[in-house]
């Protein structure tokens, strides 16, 4: 395994410097061999981390270790052009939930820690952020799920937590399995006066999904799902067959998209 190995750890090392943008410092440079004549040329050891932002000239490195063996591996690694990221829809005011996990209580306990210092080091993190990207992760076996209106109330939960006291707004459990989730449609007889309108209110993804078909139903049928929702003047009422199917089904899809926002996934969709 060595022979295979030799230059990984210099690989790593690298692309995560191209990553944070920083060239961390030489390992034992302290004092630097006096074997070599470090003032001849342009190579030198760095004795403290150095800021390696990109900039117009790519950034370029070249890894090279060797094996216990003999075996050299030498490798340039090069970053990545940039890419237009996708703009991540962040849930309005209103409550919003952190998920976190471990594969042991004291891995549970560590990643609370770690988020902690994270919002604490950072003012301007949004609470939506933090729970897309917690959203995003592996779901290990133990777990704990805080709910609050804000990175502060949050925060102090995780606090709560930590210090062994049970806090009101956490759930903490053990996951036996990776349960397989279904999202089931239901059909006309589910629906009633006003379903849905807080959510409008309150989450980008969902006003965001029935808007989009919402607007497609007034192109084809003249009238507005969001405004029979909302109970508008004028608009149609559920006692029509043809106004409940659609309006059921743009409600069914926004709320798919929605629990899809936070990492819910299905295995299955019946309906």
């Amino acid at each position: 395994t060595r022979r295979p190995a030799a230059g990984v750890a210099g690989v790593i090392k690298m692309v995560m410097a191209l990553r944070q943008g920083e060239l961390p410092l030489s390992l034992y440079a302290g004092e630097p061999t006096p074997m070599v004549d470090w003032s001849a040329g342009s190579v030198s050891l760095l004795a403290e981390g150095v800021a390696w932002a990109r900039g117009e000239r790519v950034r370029r490195a070249g890894v090279s270790s060797f094996g216990v063996s003999g075996t050299n591996a030498h490798v340039i690694v090069e970053e990545a052009p940039e890419v237009e990221r996708p703009e991540v829809a962040v849930a309005g005011p209103g409550l919003v939930s952190w998920v976190l996990s471990g594969g042991s209580a004291g891995g549970l306990r560590g990643q609370a820690e770690r988020l902690v210092s994270f919002v604490e080091q950072r003012p301007e993190v949004r609470a939506g952020s933090v729970a897309a990207a917690l959203a995003d992760r592996d779901g290990l076996r133990h777990r704990l799920a805080v709910v609050g209106e804000s990175v502060d109330e949050l925060s102090n939960t995780l606090k709560e937590f930590l210090t062994n006291e049970p806090p009101a707004g956490a759930v903490r459990g053990i996951a036996e399995a990776r349960p397989k989730v279904a999202f089931v449609f239901p059909g006309q007889g589910w629906q009633w006066v006003e379903m849905g309108v807080e959510l409008l209110a309150s989450s980008e993804v969902f006003a965001r999904v029935v808007g989009e078909c919402s607007a497609v139903v007034e192109e084809l049928a003249g009238w507005s799902v969001l405004e029979v929702l909302r109970q508008e003047p004028g608009a149609p009422g559920f006692d029509r067959v043809d106004v409940v199917q659609p309006v059921m089904f743009s409600v069914m899809v926004g709320l798919a998209r929605l629990w899809e926002s936070v990492g819910v996934v299905p295995s299955a969709v019946v309906g």
